[in-house]
């Protein structure tokens, strides 16, 4: 074992480091000779080795050159540094920075792998693309409502209420591209928990039209079962490399049955992965409100399932005139006020 030839009664005779710097370097050197027990480098090694490394499905990307970025980079900060009104503004600290410009330069930079370290965070690569990623290279813009007021950003918070229409999506893209737009549920499902139920897909878009797109699968609102948390729900953008014959895949209009929009992303794009690939991502989260069991009731036209206990209201007999053998806390069961007193009468 490590140290088995040093005696506890001899340690002053040991030689001392006298300083940390060659400590560090000793401590270095006896880290990377060979031993014969198994240390724990060598077991998380050996456990990397039998990991499969997962595939990159998403759109092929060229960094451009480090040189160039720097060099870029300096230039801009030159001419800043030659521009007088900066240079005032900066002076009287009235100096302001625009947040779209900081926003659009951060999702040109380090906004694609922001968002994938989310979405591994949530899950989205595990229960969508097992053994798969992708980096969201195209940004995508969706609020619901009128004004698009409820953003879905990556992993925020909406309600049931808020998602009842179909949002509005807007992405950057060419006029002659085409696209696929996915919204799914990996958390929905109330018989299986591999499937997911497909809420809303549209292909074959013609750029940055979503409305003149194929529509495969007609908009469903959110409808997370009452007792069951908060669900995700995804949006993915597809960028396809021709047009697709989606005719196995569309559902009728209007779809209320829930074994039709049973569904599996993986299993959609193993079929069509030759001609499209990943390209975008935003996904929220919401749980029940009172607007499901509308949903229920009267789009999907069965009855709500709950999964959380309700308490039912406590009977207290009629109350008697002389309570003779009662406990103490008798008078408790009658007095007046909303809540509800639980106890062992």
């Amino acid at each position: 074992m490590p140290n088995e030839d040093i005696k506890s009664t001899q340690l002053d005779s040991l030689e001392k480091y006298r300083s940390y710097t060659r400590y560090i370097r000793a401590a270095e050197e006896a880290d990377l000779k060979d031993v014969w027990w198994k240390t724990y480098r060598k077991h998380t090694q050996d456990q990397t080795k039998q990991a499969i490394a997962p595939v990159d499905i998403g759109l092929p990307y060229h960094r451009p050159s480090r040189k160039m970025e720097v060099k870029e980079r300096m230039k801009v900060v030159q001419e800043n540094k030659k521009n007088p009104e900066l240079e005032r503004a900066n002076r009287l600290q009235t100096f302001r920075v625009s947040l779209d410009e900081v926003k659009s330069e951060w999702e040109k930079t380090n906004g694609p792998h922001k968002i994938r370290r989310l979405a591994e965070h949530y899950g989205i690569y595990k229960d969508l693309f097992p053994m798969a990623y992708f980096t969201p290279r195209v940004m995508l813009r969706i609020g619901y409502g009128d004004d698009s007021s409820a953003a879905v950003h990556y992993g925020n918070h909406l309600t049931p209420s808020q998602a009842e229409q179909a949002p509005h999506v807007h992405y950057e893209a060419e006029e002659d591209s085409l696209w696929t737009l996915l919204l799914t549920s990996p958390d929905e499902h109330l018989l299986d928990e591999e499937q997911e139920y497909l809420h809303w897909l549209v292909g074959n878009i013609p750029g940055r039209a979503v409305a003149s797109g194929d529509q495969i699968c007609p908009y469903l609102c959110p409808f997370p079962a009452r007792g069951t948390g908060l669900h995700r729900f995804i949006f993915i953008l597809f960028k396809q490399d021709a047009l697709v014959d989606f005719a196995s895949d569309v559902r009728p209009v209007p779809c209320e049955s829930l074994k039709q929009r049973s569904f599996q992303t993986l299993d959609f794009y193993r079929k069509h992965q030759d001609l499209i690939t990943p390209a975008g991502l935003a996904f929220f989260q919401c749980q029940w409100d009172q607007s499901v069991t509308q949903t229920f009731h009267n789009i999907l036209k069965m009855k709500e399932p709950v999964f959380e206990y309700q308490r039912p209201p406590v009977y207290h007999p009629p109350q008697r005139k002389y309570p003779h053998g009662q406990p103490l806390r008798y008078l408790d069961r009658y007095r007046d006020g909303a809540q509800q007193t639980y106890g062992i009468y």
